[in-house]
């Protein structure tokens, strides 16, 4: 079995890389990194090293590297000889990887089986996405025999490190793939949850993991802490973020029928993950990263359970408003968090805000930078 991935970052060879290596793939990471994919080349191994409950490490051998700025000739035959394609690179660099995918799929020989391409970004439809730009570039009208594309949800923490080959990650990972678009033939990859539909998983982690980062980030940074555990060993900071994920819990309860004490333990982990110093950079990396991902709705549980009733009656991030509030860094992200403090619990609202036909919005993230998480981190 083969696989290609592009972006050979933290994510690429310390999360997606690692479980197709583990699987048995031949794998080709495919980047336009020089210096990475150089030392790629030159090497026969690197390592991922897991921490927090458990110290595990993990030899990954068995792959090779393309440059798929300046070697379109390689990346098209390893392509075109695929099982799995696969990428990390960000949902804004899909349009540029598209192309090359595009080709490879092409140059598929006549009756070879269909090869599974999974964007693992952290966006909603992302293969989606990664789908549209190659069937718009895709020259014929066979593409559907020859390649199928499944959406994908990924969190997994990678701590600001030192650059290398060696990766650092943390033990917990989720890897969920819709079962849908592969039939009864799904490809054998380890660790992967198989899911009937992924919009709940995407959603929850959205509203748990990059929520409780973001927000953590905003309420630490205002009290004057660097740290994201530093943060939440501040009770005030962490009963705020408690409260924002108590709300994203009755949001995703009402819309997806999740089990309440099941997404309320899945948040208490995520706080334990928050916690833990060795994972996590500092609050204004964060809210720095989070400020360049898309905004995400985030609505209030009466309006996401069709109920009705006025905007303003459900804090987010203690605010005690429900309208659209855009949080920033610097000297006007310290003015909105102060507001934010100060009307909480006063069911009031102390913000002026323009009228907008979308709800409420929180930045959060992973992507871009290393995360399947990519706050600081990448989730």
């Amino acid at each position: 079995m083969r696989a290609v991935h592009f972006g050979a970052g933290n994510i690429g060879r310390g999360f997606v890389g690692l479980l197709l290596a583990e699987g048995g793939y031949e794998l080709t990471f495919a980047d336009v990194a020089d210096q990475l994919i150089e030392q790629l080349q030159a090497a026969d191994s690197y390592q991922v090293h897991e921490v927090g409950d458990e110290l595990r490490a993990h030899d990954v051998r068995n792959f090779s590297a393309i440059n798929s700025a300046k070697d379109a000739e390689a990346l098209t035959a390893a392509l075109a000889s695929a099982d799995v394609i696969t990428t990390a690179v960000g949902v804004s660099i899909l349009k540029y990887v598209a192309p090359a995918i595009a080709a490879g799929i092409a140059a598929r020989p006549e009756g070879a089986p269909r090869v599974a391409v999974m964007a693992c970004e952290n966006a909603i439809g992302a293969t989606d996405i990664l789908e549209t730009e190659v069937r718009s570039r895709y020259e014929g009208d066979d593409l559907d025999e020859r390649a199928v594309f499944a959406n994908t949800a990924v969190d997994r923490i990678v701590p600001a490190q030192d650059p290398g080959l060696d990766v650092t990650v943390e033990n917990y990972y989720e890897w969920a793939i819709e079962t849908g678009p592969f039939g009864d033939q799904p490809p054998e990859i380890p660790g992967v949850t198989w899911v009937p539909d992924l919009a709940p998983y995407i959603e929850r982690k959205l509203f748990t993991v990059n929520t409780g980062h973001a927000t953590t980030a905003y309420f630490g940074y205002l009290a004057g802490v660097s740290k994201i555990s530093d943060a939440l060993a501040d009770p005030d900071t962490e009963a705020r973020v408690a409260a924002v994920l108590a709300e994203t819990r009755a949001l995703l309860v009402a819309k997806y029928g999740f089990d309440e004490a099941e997404l309320e333990a899945y948040a208490a982990k995520i706080m334990r993950r928050f916690a833990v110093p060795a994972r996590h950079g500092r609050t204004r990396g964060t809210i720095a990263a989070a400020q360049a991902l898309p905004q995400r709705p985030l609505r209030r549980p009466g309006v996401a359970a069709g109920r009705t009733g006025d905007a303003h009656g459900g804090p987010v991030g203690g605010d005690g408003c429900g309208l659209p509030l855009r949080l920033r860094g610097g000297r006007r992200g310290r003015r909105i968090a102060a507001a934010a403090g100060r009307g909480a619990g006063r069911g009031g609202c102390r913000h002026r805000h323009r009228a907008r036909t979308r709800p409420s919005a929180v930045p959060g993230g992973a992507g871009a930078g290393e995360v399947g998480s990519g706050l600081i981190d990448k989730h």
